[in-house]
């Protein structure tokens, strides 16, 4: 979830529809990793432990990461930057979170402590467990993965921190992953687009139409609707948040359910959802890379 609050759908193209129906993407490889402030260190694709210090539901033992062996890799010689939003002990720092940063243009807090479900998964942990799971599926089709957090234990960093690691890292394309903590009766996913008119112009027409692709590839291939109560038909432009004020790459923000609903929460807290929507997400990002 992100601070307070036109449709623009996309057809998603052939090659990123098979690639994501196929889940074609059993491939080796490593990236680049960043934490909250600190060097780069070099990840691989295997397995990345369950997040520390996070309330993790018995559903989330379900679910199989296996995918076909022996496929092409789509994104070789691309860069891709993942920004799992909040991290797992903002709450325990409200002077660091709380303090103002401008955010190309206007003033907002650093960050946030993020949503929650009824149960107690935050929306932090969500968030790292997914950014994981495309992170190892993008090393596999080939790319090179930045991302702006390397745990879930930590604080922060701000949100303008985020935004100079990831353009630093001159990506190809880039993603925000977050969950919302929207009305109880709400559900569905939502797609934040930058608005043009400031710093990042030259990044405003490929970030709404990676924001279709992300559209049409959620729709076609998770449970998850788009949003019945935030935005139109599934996507929203926003000019106040730093992420996407302050990108120099095309990029756009996934609110990826509502935490608060029961429905999506359910959804949400398994394993088996949020490897599919990795799925999703990946095949966006191939289907995007691939038309550019």
């Amino acid at each position: 979830m992100i601070g307070a609050r036109c449709w623009l759908g996309g057809v998603l193209p052939r090659r990123g529809s098979a690639y994501f129906l196929g889940l074609c993407i059993l491939i080796s490889g490593c990236g680049t990793f960043h934490g909250p402030g600190g060097p780069p260190r070099a990840i691989s694709a295997s397995a990345s432990p369950a997040v520390p210090g996070s309330k993790t539901p018995a559903s989330q033992r379900d679910g199989s990461g296996a995918v076909p062996s022996g496929a092409a890799k789509p994104l070789a010689g691309k860069t891709v930057g993942i920004d799992p939003g909040h991290n797992g002990r903002n709450e325990d720092d409200p002077s660091y979170i709380n303090h103002m940063i401008w955010n190309g243009r206007e003033e907002e807090t650093c960050d946030t402590t993020g949503t929650e479900s009824d149960d107690g998964y935050t929306e932090a942990a969500f968030n790292f467990n997914v950014a994981r799971l495309l992170r190892d599926d993008l090393l596999r089709a080939g790319a090179r993965v930045i991302l702006t957090r390397n745990s879930n234990d930590g604080v922060g960093p701000c949100v303008t921190r985020r935004a100079q690691i990831l353009n630093r890292a001159d990506p190809d394309v880039a993603i925000a992953i977050h969950a919302d903590g929207g009305p109880a009766w709400g559900r569905g996913f939502t797609v934040l687009e930058p608005v043009a008119d400031g710093p990042n112009d030259k990044i405003i027409k490929s970030s709404v139409r990676f924001g279709g692709d992300v559209r049409s590839v959620l729709l076609a291939g998770t449970q998850m609707p788009e949003s019945d109560y935030y935005g139109d038909h599934g996507v929203i432009f926003r000019d106040d948040l730093a992420g996407l004020n302050l990108a120099s790459e095309p990029k756009i923000l996934i609110e990826c359910g509502n935490m608060r609903n029961a429905t999506d929460a359910r959804l949400l807290t398994t394993t088996r959802f949020q490897r599919r929507l990795a799925a999703a997400l990946t095949a966006a990002i191939v289907a995007f890379l691939g038309g550019r």
